[in-house]
């Protein structure tokens, strides 16, 4: 069965870390592009960051350059997400997203499967 599953979330303090990773069942999504998004209540869904498996390209969402970083473990099927020096505006649900045609993309109709999301609470 297809299926995403993100964990790591929580609630941390500002200027804290968090690294929430995403594990793709199986071998699936061994070489699609994987992608995070976010979304806060009342606001739309909104891009993180993605990172292609080979080569391991990476872009990101300028409120996140710096702060966070994609990461990937080709054996494990799992994507990372670190995340530091976090601010209450990265307070959101986090959802982990997979692309099957291996694009680089920032919007949300481009990714085929997605996870239930894990919350992270940044607290000022």
């Amino acid at each position: 069965q297809v299926q995403l599953v993100e964990s790591g979330g929580g609630l941390v303090q500002a200027g804290g870390s968090l690294r929430l990773s995403c594990a793709a069942s199986g071998r699936t999504f061994s070489s699609y592009t994987m992608g995070w998004f976010r979304q806060a209540p009342g606001k739309e869904r909104e891009f993180v960051a993605a990172i292609r498996w080979n080569p391991a390209n990476t872009y990101y969402a300028d409120s996140v350059k710096g702060r966070f970083t994609i990461s990937r473990d080709n054996a494990k099927n799992t994507v990372y997400l670190q995340m530091n020096s976090l601010k209450p505006e990265d307070t959101a649900v986090y959802y982990c997203a997979a692309d099957s045609r291996r694009r680089l993309a920032i919007t949300t109709s481009a990714y085929d499967y997605w996870g239930q999301g894990t919350q992270v609470t940044v607290a000022s």
